[in-house]
């Protein structure tokens, strides 16, 4: 009885990785389907389990661990940091003078497609219901850009030279010849805050001499549901706790085999009398490759699993927000959905 026990814990609780396919991968731990399990739901079991733990942060990227959840809440909250926290972003492009190889609808997209630096909280949603194609904005839902520069020859550049970075002036457009041109009274506003592109080492075209480019973009506040250029990041994706358990002692040649099947810093070996043991030191760093189960000598000493509630979640954000904010930002917005969700179940109760 206690081994069937363990069994069903097991399937429970861990997604197995075997030679032949992945078992276990289906979420089975709901009221009714386990006798002697009390699964229904409830507020203080959720708060008692369910934890966030930050491993690394810096500007650009985030790794956090999220336990105790179910899959489908851990891929909404990915869904929503994708497609539904708002930045501000090109959505239109007026080209006064585009001499440049690039066409007008290519170069229209690549400035689409720059991420901007601005707090899309300090601007509302613009009424694309009742704009025209001339209109301007105003100064609470658009950002002016400008890019304007012209291509012409270095008449200090040696007559012998080849290199056109010596020859040229102004031949490569970067990102950094984008130019904020405030609306209104957004000088004063935003005096503090440095609005322009995130990088300024995007380069958007190349020209020779003569060549121009006259641009003037508006940005607007969206979601990356919209269109992919709103989306605040360049990666968001979540992976199991990998667990490896070892299920005899392995020594010597085939403890150093073992060793290199795995990723670097997962196995290591011990010096136990004079003979060199695996053990696991840390299993987080493992890629899930399943080499080991190629080998027919040591696929039976060792299991590998993920831990079926535990989410290790990896955000990297485009440079527009940071990426603590982002997370924050989509906790907000999966809680409103849970809102408007209790709200629609009320005022059908009503009903």
């Amino acid at each position: 009885m206690a081994a069937r026990m363990e069994n069903v814990e097991e399937i429970r609780n861990r997604v197995i990785l075997g030679e032949f396919g992945v078992t276990n991968v289906h979420t089975t731990d709901f009221p009714g389907n386990y006798p002697g399990y009390d699964d229904t739901w409830n507020v203080e079991k959720f708060q008692k389990n369910f934890r966030i733990d930050v491993v690394h942060l810096d500007e650009n990227s985030m790794e956090f661990d999220m336990v105790g959840i179910d899959a489908a809440i851990a891929n909404a909250f990915r869904r929503i940091l994708l497609a539904e926290v708002p930045t501000m972003a090109t959505e239109k492009v007026f080209i006064y003078s585009n001499t440049s190889i690039v066409q007008d609808e290519v170069l229209a997209h690549r400035l689409g497609l720059i991420p901007i630096k601005a707090d899309p909280h300090l601007f509302e949603y613009r009424n694309t219901g009742e704009e025209s194609a001339e209109e301007e904005g105003s100064e609470i839902d658009t950002i002016q850009l400008q890019l304007k520069i012209k291509c012409s020859r270095n008449p200090r550049a040696s007559k012998d030279s080849s290199d056109p970075r010596e020859l040229y002036l102004n031949h490569m457009v970067y990102s950094k010849d984008i130019k904020w041109v405030p609306i209104g009274n957004q000088a004063d506003v935003f005096a503090d805050c440095c609005i322009g592109p995130v990088h300024d080492d995007i380069l958007i075209a190349q020209l020779r001499p003569g060549q121009e480019l006259d641009i003037v973009m508006h940005c607007v506040k969206g979601i990356g549901k919209d269109h992919a250029k709103f989306s605040p990041v360049a990666t968001a994706s979540y992976r199991l706790l990998p667990e490896i358990t070892l299920l005899e002692v392995v020594e010597g040649e085939k403890a150093e085999r073992l060793k290199q099947c795995f990723s670097r810093g997962v196995i290591d070996l011990e010096d136990i009398n004079g003979t060199k043991v695996a053990k696991v030191v840390n299993s987080r760093l493992d890629t899930c490759s399943r080499e080991v189960l190629r080998h027919s000598d040591l696929k039976n000493v060792v299991k590998l699993g993920r831990v079926r509630d535990h989410f290790i979640f990896t955000v990297e954000s485009t440079g527009i927000l940071p990426p603590d904010v982002l997370v924050t930002e989509a906790i907000k917005v999966l809680v409103a959905k849970c809102q408007r969700f209790l709200n629609e179940l009320d005022s059908t109760a009503m009903e």
